[in-house]
């Protein structure tokens, strides 16, 4: 068995809507089935027992495939996808396994890699130690309880998300609806307000001037300082960090100068160190979101209750052995420490770590009540009275933070503070959330669905984050019509992100260069907080390497599959193949959205079969059975009438004249009329009003500037001279109907061959241009792509032979050499095709050489 590639599917894809790996395995003859393998399952079994049922003429890819499902899934993954898929290459499969987490799912499949060939060679699997470093690695990479539960319900309201970094920074929403978090601290806190939070003195005094109750007490500078203000304030008092969290290094209660140098200690490992006046009573954290009390816990210092057997040491063990606690904050509960602290409290009650406490005995640990240090928490939201809450939303609202947790000490929180000589603490910005999320005792609160709340709105105001997005795919015009669509969206003064084979561009500005229709340029446009509409070109490459860089498009534009490109590449061998590609952004169009389809293309339309949302068909011809069904229907197309671009949904129409449409020419260029119609039925599908399209369509110059190598038509001397980037058998047919329609003495090409495709898709364009075009320039530059030197060349040689029209045939090294011999032949009157191959520096060249002549 052998993997000859990995990659991880980050994104929606041809396979799912799952994040999954995807591998390519060869089998031999005899790993093909497990029926030629005697032996291998029950070896199998016996280094995993548990990997589940397997056919008995499974092949070793399939074993592969099931083996890396279980080994996540047992580890604790929510994963429960895969697929293995027999390729037209014999003994080679296609394996997709979901997963979770990208580092586990890659490291749960060269464990099963590892398995299979130990159950092969009779070699050694220790499946339990795998399992467990699988569930560490989880368990450090995942979202944390807290970030998880604003996550999970951003998802449950179909907001898109991203995670920004392995820790807890996730962006919600695209472009220029978006916010982040960083766990439970939204993108509004400011970092004064976090300042003000994290000094413990400065938040007590801004506290006390807005009437908020708060206990007496100020930093100090030695033990004897320390000690000093403990005797004037009076015992107990509270030892803690001027600037701390999670409880770390502070004891409460502390009565004797003992104890007290003890927590001294433990606070100044963290910072300034603060005394202040103890207050009898319960710990309680109350979470504010916003202007709101959302949920209130009362928190328990760590604890054991004795049985008159075990020691305090055992009885911690016993009680740290529970599945809910952790040695973080990945589960509900955390570890009860075991230290210095936890050792001078039992003293204070008369006990060692060996005492064997009597049965029913409560022995306290720790004075905090801090789950990180293995406190329980009791919710008790619907207990606090108004004017508690009335104080922990102020004391918020002083220091500025939007989520924030209000530490109270009281008797109860059922009478106001005042009352009962209770007091706020301190507050807390991005606070843990698990002690509302899975309280210890009590009734768990939703407080993600709260942030996400605060950050998007509720009931009829609540927002989805989201933005206009178009994804555009298609064998040819893509990259056209994108730009087409995105010219639209900014003429009603959007600003538009948009990515295509010639880069990224924000509000009309290039960001990037190069072919960017791939997910990751995808990505970094709703990134960017600009973007008010996106349009993404979306190519067969990006899909396949990665799945889209989207959850879901709004709408979704097929130009054309045809007779398809890149053939042979990818296990993808024919058209019917590329349609499982293409599809994706069909299948991933939002339920409300639309997918707009070439009706006259069947590939094409057959998409419409998968598609969530509804249909937009395109295509000149309006009596097409296809257009005629669905306009019966009452549903959305678009058509030629006359010299009329039309809409039509059942009665209403809306129409454009051709000649309005600078793209098409007056509507003599068909492809461009295609291209045309597809990027106004985007526009209708996405809402924009009809003065707006009309206003698009009719500003859009097809020039070198605005759609480069796109049909770019120039004047050299009296001679039509067209760059265009076409590149397939289909692009030639089109290029050869639009140039067939333009008046020429004699016409000319140059063009030359990207090597990476097949040998009969080189020659098919040529066979095409010489029936087209009096004389034909090849040339051999940039597009080699692993052929050897002459080889391309002499493939589109190959396909004019016999060619009806072509008298004149020129070999020629170097693109911009070819050029310039074929302007040199040209005459007024004559008309010149020049298919570029680095679009940008072809098109500067010819631009200097028109400006010359």
């Amino acid at each position: 068995m052998d993997v000859s590639r990995t990659r991880a599917l980050r994104g929606p894809n041809m396979w799912s809507r799952h994040t999954a790996i995807e591998a390519v395995v060869h089998c031999s003859d005899v790993e093909r089935s497990l029926e030629r393998l005697p032996g291998f399952e029950p070896r199998l079994r016996k280094l995993f027992p548990t990997i589940g049922a397997l056919r008995a003429d499974a092949s070793l890819a399939q074993v592969l495939e099931q083996a890396t499902l279980a080994l996540q899934a047992q580890a604790g993954c929510p994963v429960t996808f895969s697929q293995t898929h027999v390729t037209p290459e014999a003994g080679t499969y296609q394996i997709v396994i979901e997963y979770s987490e990208e580092d586990v799912g890659r490291l749960a499949f060269e464990q099963a890699v590892k398995l299979v060939d130990a159950a092969l060679k009779g070699g050694e699997f220790d499946a339990d130690a795998v399992l467990a470093q699988l569930r560490e690695l989880d368990e450090d990479i995942r979202l944390g309880p807290s970030t998880g539960s604003i996550v999970n319900a951003a998802q449950a309201r179909g907001i898109p998300y991203r995670r920004l970094t392995q820790g807890s920074l996730v962006q919600f929403g695209w472009g220029a609806k978006q916010r982040r978090i960083w766990a439970a601290e939204v993108d509004a806190t400011s970092a004064v307000s976090e300042s003000i939070a994290q000094d413990k003195d400065l938040c007590k005094r801004l506290l006390q001037s807005a009437g908020v109750p708060v206990p007496i007490g100020r930093p100090v500078e030695s033990p004897d300082d320390g000690w000093a203000v403990a005797q004037e304030i009076g015992l107990p008092v509270v030892v803690k960090p001027q600037d701390g969290n999670q409880g770390k290094g502070v004891t409460v209660n502390v009565v004797t100068r003992e104890h007290f140098d003890i927590a001294y200690k433990a606070a100044d490992e963290i910072g300034q160190v603060m005394v202040e006046k103890f207050l009898p009573g319960g710990d309680y954290r109350l979470l504010v979101i916003g202007d709101k009390l959302i949920a209130a816990a009362r928190r328990d210092p760590p604890h054991v209750i004795g049985d008159g057997q075990l020691t305090v040491k055992q009885l911690v063990d016993k009680v740290n052995a529970d599945p809910r606690r952790g040695d973080g904050h990945a589960t509900s509960l955390t570890k009860i420490r075991f230290d210095d602290i936890a050792v001078a409290r039992l003293t204070q009650q008369g006990l060692t770590p060996e005492s064997v406490p009597e049965k029913g005995q409560r022995v306290i640990l720790r004075n905090n009540a801090n789950l990180s240090t293995g406190g329980t928490a009791t919710d008790v939201t619907d207990d606090v009275h108004p004017e508690v809450a009335a104080r922990a939303i102020a004391a918020a609202q002083v220091v500025g933070l939007h989520v924030c947790g209000v530490d109270v000490v009281a008797e109860s929180v059922l009478r106001p503070l005042e009352e009962i000589n209770g007091g706020i603490v301190e507050v807390n910005a991005a606070p843990g959330l698990r002690m509302h999320l899975s309280p210890s005792f009590g009734k768990g609160r939703n407080v993600g669905e709260a942030i996400i709340g605060h950050l998007f709105g509720t009931g009829p105001k609540a927002e989805d984050g989201r933005i206009p997005v178009v994804a555009v795919t298609g064998t040819n015009g893509k990259t056209t019509v994108t730009r087409l669509i995105a010219h639209m969206f900014a003429s009603c003064g959007l600003k538009v992100g948009m990515t295509n084979t010639d880069g990224v561009y924000v509000d009309g500005r290039q960001i990037d260069s190069g072919d960017c229709s791939g997910p990751k340029s995808a990505r970094n446009v709703l990134m960017h907080p600009d973007v008010e509409a996106a349009v993404l070109e979306t190519a067969r490459g990006g899909i396949l390497r990665e799945g889209l860089g989207f959850d879901r498009c709004q709408v979704a534009v097929v130009t054309n599959v045809g007779e398809g490109d890149h053939l042979g590449m990818n296990f993808l061998n024919t058209a019917d193949d590329l349609v499982l590609v293409k599809r994706v952004i069909v299948q991933n169009v939002a339920p409300n959205g639309y997918a707009v389809l070439n009706a006259a293309d069947p590939l094409t339309a057959s998409m419409a079969a998968v598609c969530p949302g509804q249909v937009i068909y395109f295509a000149a011809d309006r009596h097409h059975p296809l257009m005629a069904t669905h306009r019966a229907q009452g549903k959305r197309c678009v058509y030629v009438d006359g010299d009329q671009l039309v809409a039509a949904q059942g009665v209403w129409r809306e129409s454009i004249p051709l000649r309005d449409i600078p793209l098409t020419r007056g509507g003599v260029i068909g492809f461009q009329v295609e291209n045309a119609m597809a990027a106004v039925a985007a526009a209708w599908g996405v809402g924009l009003d009809w003065d707006t399209i009309r206003r698009g369509v009719g500003s859009f110059a097809n020039d070198a500037d605005n759609a480069p190598g796109r049909f770019n038509v120039m004047d050299y001397r009296g001679a039509t001279v067209i760059a265009d980037y076409g590149h397939n058998g289909d692009a030639m047919k089109a290029l050869v109907g639009a140039v067939s329609a333009m008046p020429a003495n004699k016409r000319v090409v140059v063009i030359s061959g990207a090597g990476d495709r097949r040998d009969e898709d080189l020659r098919v364009q040529t066979e095409i241009l010489g029936d087209a075009f009096d004389e034909v320039i090849l040339y051999e530059d940039a597009c080699q792509r692993g052929r050897a030197a002459g080889e391309v060349v002499a493939l589109l040689r190959a396909g004019l032979q016999g060619a009806s029209r072509t008298n004149h045939v020129e070999e020629i090294v170097g693109e911009f050499v070819a050029i310039d011999r074929a302007l040199a032949r040209l005459s007024p009157g004559d008309l010149c095709l020049v298919l570029v191959d680095q679009v940008e520096e072809a098109l500067a060249h010819l631009a200097r050489r028109i400006a010359e002549g």
